[in-house]
C-alpha cells in the first residue's frame, strides 16, 4: 500500500517514526505538506499574508498525484480544524482512501473525533504497535477491535480497542524516517531527534498530564547510548548539521544514562547540542557533563515563581530555590540557558512577576521564551480554570473541536484590559532584560514599559527576541528564518507557474 502523511509547519517525529514502521513492513510512504506561513501555529500570525501564501490547493494535488491507499494526519489542537478540512476534500478526490487521525489532540478527545465523517481510524495514545494493525486491517479490508485502535463499525456504531502497554524497548523500533522530511526541511542549520520518551512530571496544562494514564507500565523510557550514537553518526554523514537539538521532555533525568551517552557523544559525534531540562535534573555535575559533551544551550521550563502556585495548581514540584541552584549550575558551566516563562496563568498572584523579575535579574537568560496560557483538551488546568470562571462548559466543548477562538484560547486577549496591558509590560521587561548591560538591568522596574500602549509593547517584545536572535546567532532564530525563506520562495514559485498555466 501507499501512505501519504500530511505535515504541518515543521518537521513531526512521531511521523517519521510511523513513516520508519510503515517502510519496515513494506509500504511505500510519501507527505504532502504545508508550510503554514504566517499562520504556522506557533510564532506568527498575520492574516493577510498567510492568505496569500496559503497552500491547502497545493496539498490536495500533492495527495491526488500519489494517490495514496491511507492518509495519516497528526492533528495539534491548533491544526485539527485545517487537518480535517483537508481530510475531508481528499475524500472527494480520491474515493477509497482511509484516512487515520493520531497525535495529541485525537488522544485528548477521541470521543469527539471519531465521530467526525472524515476521519475513518483514530490511533489512540501511542501508535508504534497500533499502526501496524491499523495497516493490516486496512489491506485485509475488514475491522476489527484492535488496542489503542478506534473506529465506527458499519452500523455507526464506536468500537473502541483496549489499552496497548507503552512500548518499552525503543531500540527495536526503527530510526527515525528522516527522508520523509528532506525536501521540506533543511537539516543543515539544526538536527532533531528524541533519546528518551516520557516526562516523569505531570504539569497540569501540557499533554502528558493525561497521557501518561493511556497506557500501562513504565511511561519514562530510554534508547540505548548505543542505538541513539548511531543514528546521530548516520545523520551527521548525510546532512552534515551544525546543531544537534535532543527534544526530549527532560533530557538530564537520568545521570547514569547521561553520563555513557555523552561519553560517548563527545567521542563520536562532536557537535555542538542543546536540549530541554527542569530545575529539579540539573546541578553542578550534570552542567559540566553537559558542557564537556558540546552543549551549546540548554531550555528550561520556570513558568512561575511562586511556590505555592505551582505546587498547588500546576503540580510543578521544584522550589525557588531548586531553580536558583540549577541556573547557577549553568551558568557557572558557561551554558547559555533559554527560560520559558508563562503568562495569563489562571489564578496565579501577580505577585509572582517580582519574583520572577528578581531570579532573572540576577540569573539573565540567553534567551527569554514567554507564553501566554493557552487552554487545551484533556488537561487539568482546563477544570482549574473552570472553577475560577474563566473557561465555561460551551467554551470547553468549541476547544475540543479545536476553534480557539481568540477570547478565551489565548489568554493574551484577555478582555479585563489592564490586566492584560499588565502581562504584555512584564513581558517587555523580561525580553528587555536579555539584552541590557547588568547595572542596568539590576535597577530597571515594570515602570520603564508600563507607559506604553499595548501595541508598543508587543511589538517590542517581539523585535529585541528577533534583534536579539540574530545578532547572537541564536539557532532556533536562524533555522526559522532560513525556514521561511525557502518557503516563501517556494510557494511563490509554485503560484507564479501555476498562473502562467492558466
Amino acid at each position: 500500500m501507499h501512505i501519504t502523511f500530511v505535515g504541518f509547519g515543521w518537521e513531526q517525529l512521531g511521523l517519521a517514526q510511523l513513516s520508519a514502521i510503515a517502510r519496515s513492513l513494506g509500504h511505500s510512504v510519501g507527505l504532502a505538506f504545508s508550510a503554514g506561513l504566517f499562520d504556522d501555529r506557533y510564532n506568527l500570525s498575520l492574516p493577510f499574508l498567510a492568505g496569500i501564501f496559503r497552500e491547502d490547493d497545493q496539498v490536495l494535488r500533492e495527495i491526488v498525484r500519489q494517490q495514496p491507499d491511507v492518509l495519516v494526519f497528526s492533528p495539534l489542537t491548533s491544526t485539527y480544524q485545517w487537518m480535517l478540512m483537508i481530510a475531508r476534500r481528499a475524500k472527494e478526490l480520491c474515493p477509497g482512501v482511509t484516512t487515520v487521525f493520531g497525535g495529541v489532540h485525537v488522544s485528548a478527545v477521541p470521543d469527539r473525533v471519531v465521530l467526525r465523517p472524515e476521519v475513518d481510524i483514530l490511533c489512540v495514545g501511542e501508535g508504534d504497535q497500533a499502526f501496524e494493525r491499523i495497516l493490516e486491517m486496512i489491506r485485509r479490508r475488514r475491522r476489527e477491535p484492535q488496542p489503542n485502535v478506534w473506529f465506527r463499525d458499519e452500523a455507526g456504531q464506536v468500537v473502541r480497542g483496549g489499552v496497548f502497554p507503552f512500548y518499552q524497548d525503543l531500540d527495536a523500533l526503527p530510526m527515525f524516517d528522516k527522508t520523509l522530511w528532506e525536501d521540506v526541511i533543511s537539516f543543515k542549520e539544526m538536527y532533531f531527534t528524541m533519546a528518551s520518551r516520557g516526562c516523569p512530571y505531570r504539569c497540569t496544562y501540557c499533554f502528558n498530564d493525561y497521557a501518561a494514564r493511556q497506557g500501562t507500565g513504565a511511561y519514562v523510557r530510554f534508547r540505548s547510548p548505543d542505538h541513539v550514537i548511531r543514528e546521530l553518526a548516520w545523520a551527521k554523514q548525510r546532512y552534515r548539521p551544525r546543531l544537534i537539538e535532543f527534544e526530549d521532555d527532560v533530557f538530564t533525568l537520568n545521570r547514569s544514562w547521561l553520563k555513557k551517552l555523552l561519553e560517548r557523544y563527545r567521542r563520536e559525534i562532536g557537535l555542538p547540542f542543546q536540549c530541554l531540562t527542569h530545575p529539579r535534573c540539573m546541578d553542578d555535575e550534570t552542567a559540566r557533563m553537559l558542557k564537556d559533551a558540546g552543549c551549546r544551550y540548554v531550555q528550561m521550563g520556570i513558568q512561575s515563581l511562586d511556590d505555592d502556585y505551582k505546587r498547588e495548581v500546576l503540580k510543578r514540584p521544584e522550589t525557588r530555590l531548586q531553580v536558583e541552584r540549577s541556573l547557577k549550575a549553568m551558568r557557572h558551566a558557561g551554558l547559555d540557558v533559554k527560560i520559558d516563562h508563562m503568562f495569563a496563568l489562571p489564578g496565579e498572584p501577580m505577585a509572582a512577576q517580582e519574583a520572577a523579575l528578581e531570579m532573572y535579574r540576577r540569573y539573565p537568560p540567553y534567551r527569554m521564551q514567554t507564553f501566554w496560557m493557552n487552554y487545551f483538551p484533556g488537561t487539568s488546568i482546563v477544570r482549574h480554570a473552570q472553577g475560577l470562571g474563566l473557561v465555561s462548559p460551551d467554551q470547553c466543548a468549541v476547544l475540543e473541536e479545536g476553534k480557539m477562538p481568540d477570547d478565551y484560547r489565548n489568554s493574551g486577549k484577555l478582555e479585563d484590559y489592564r490586566l492584560r496591558q499588565r502581562y504584555l509590560a512584564w513581558e517587555c521587561l523580561f525580553k528587555l532584560l536579555t539584552i541590557l548591560p547588568d547595572p542596568l538591568r539590576r535597577r530597571v522596574t515594570i515602570n520603564a514599559v508600563n507607559w506604553m500602549p499595548g501595541w508598543l509593547l508587543s511589538m517590542t517584545s517581539f523585535t529585541v527576541d528577533l534583534i536579539s536572535g540574530l545578532i547572537k546567532r541564536n539557532p532556533d532564530h536562524w533555522a526559522y528564518a532560513g525556514h521561511y525563506l525557502r518557503h516563501m520562495r517556494r510557494v511563490l514559485s509554485e503560484k507564479v507557474k501555476e498562473k502562467m498555466r492558466s
